[in-house]
């Protein structure tokens, strides 16, 4: 007798993923609060992408690694990928407490290090939970949802800084302001909640006894997660091959977006760099700004579900890169605080696609039993661009684009229009209900 995965209510897939909210409220702030973070321990522009070179090194080194253990793993307690977003979310609260007690830039970009560890543990287990749990039909609705955690865990993070600048005043002896503490306090605090929450409500489909028996007569030893990581990408489906091209030009231009926007903001708005007096309030602003394209991600989330059932997840991904692509080359131009808004928009609703959509257009070509090794390929296709642009890009800023910082953000806009027209080479499969064995027949 066989199955399909139940279908689960609404607010079922609601509770799977509130654990995101946490993981991504950690990103948000570093999407906003660490770069400026740097910026106060003295970091000078340019040094500002080789700085972040943990995430995409963390990215690249340990969650293809933790997708292909998760597809290893099953306790019949804890499951098969909440214990590793549950240990991701343990540590990424105590790195997130520990950062505004930087004393120096190595302290901090070592806090990067852990924290990013932290999370990338956390991230794929998540992603292929998603694909675990759900049918067919309902992992847009999933892989959207956690689209609009996404907006909501960035969208507190980025106002949260601007909420407590207002209420805390004073500097440490590092120059860290004291503000700045609490954004990364109450985010310590929802890292852990939130993912206990999922982690508590939602079980787990446990394995058939079949499935039982292939998971222990796999190969064990501490190189076959490597070896299955290069024969999974040996027999990669070809449309991830061409996901991987869209996502060199996505994922460097946010890149050099999240690092180069406060500095942007400063110069058009404030007239002022990071060692002006009013860098602050250029952080704060954009926070705001940041915050509110991901008030726009978690408000359209659940529309693209829509729209990508009834045009094609394809087309909704490159409408939603041009209206990016638009957004970023009109923002440096804009001189009034208010303004900084309405490319944002666009930005947001691209932002929404990104943590979604492609997982759409892929699950289907991907075998359920490599869900995890598959997810954590994925995310080497986005770190390994990041990856790039750390390396590569203090000299295109230097030599290229003359040290402005507008000009990063323009440059950011090309290669979104760039990732676009990449994105109609990908051809889509449909996706369709795999029966799975009744536990019950075994």
């Amino acid at each position: 007798m066989q199955f399909q995965k139940p279908s689960l209510s609404f607010w079922q897939i609601i509770n799977m993923n509130v654990g995101f909210f946490g993981i991504q409220y950690s990103f948000g702030l570093q999407q906003t609060a660490i770069n400026p973070l740097y910026s106060f321990l003295d970091a000078k522009p340019e040094e500002l992408p080789i700085l972040n070179l943990a995430g995409p090194m963390t990215g690249l080194l340990i969650q293809p690694v933790i997708g292909a253990l998760s597809d290893r793993t099953w306790h019949p307690r804890w499951g098969r990928r909440k214990p590793y977003f549950l240990i991701g979310a343990i540590f990424c609260s105590i790195c997130l407490f520990a950062f505004p007690f930087s004393r120096a830039l190595w302290m901090a970009a070592g806090l990067l290090w852990i924290l990013d560890a932290a999370n990338n543990t956390a991230m794929e287990p998540y992603r292929a939970f998603i694909a675990d749990k759900l049918p067919a039909r309902q992992q847009p609705t999933g892989f959207l949802t956690q689209s609009f955690f996404t907006g909501l865990g960035i969208t507190l993070a980025n106002l949260s800084l601007g909420f407590f600048k207002d209420i805390i005043t004073g500097t440490s002896s590092s120059g860290i302001p004291y503000w700045v503490y609490g954004s990364f306090f109450v985010g310590g605090v929802c890292s852990i909640l939130s993912v206990l929450w999922s982690v508590l409500t939602t079980p787990e489909i446990p394995p058939t006894p079949a499935e039982l028996a292939e998971l222990r007569a796999r190969p064990k030893g501490f190189f076959e997660p490597f070896k299955e990581i290069m024969e999974a990408i040996r027999h990669m489906p070809p449309i991830m091959w061409k996901l991987a091209l869209v996502y060199l030009f996505q994922w460097y231009a946010m890149f050099c977006y999240w690092q180069y926007v406060s500095l942007s903001i400063a110069a058009s708005v404030f007239k002022t760099d990071s060692s002006g007096p009013a860098y602050e309030d250029a952080v704060v602003l954009t926070g705001q700004v940041n915050g509110f394209y991901n008030i726009v991600t978690f408000l359209s989330a659940f529309g693209l579900v829509v729209l990508a059932r009834k045009w094609g997840a394809k087309w909704v991904h490159v409408i939603c890169l041009l209206l990016a692509s638009m957004g970023l080359f009109i923002f440096p131009f804009i001189e009034q605080p208010f303004l900084l808004f309405l490319p944002m928009v666009g930005f947001g609703i691209a932002w929404a696609s990104m943590m979604g959509i492609p997982y759409v257009m892929v699950v289907g070509s991907i075998p359920k039993e490599k869900y995890g090794v598959y997810m954590g390929i994925i995310n080497m296709m986005i770190v390994i661009p990041m990856i790039l642009q750390t390396l590569s890009f203090g000299w295109v800023y230097e030599n290229i684009l003359s040290s402005v910082p507008g000009n990063a953000i323009f440059f950011a806009a090309g290669l979104l229009f760039l990732a676009a027209m990449a994105t109609l080479r990908i051809k889509p499969l449909p996706i369709t209900e795999t029966p799975i064995p009744s536990p019950s027949a075994h």
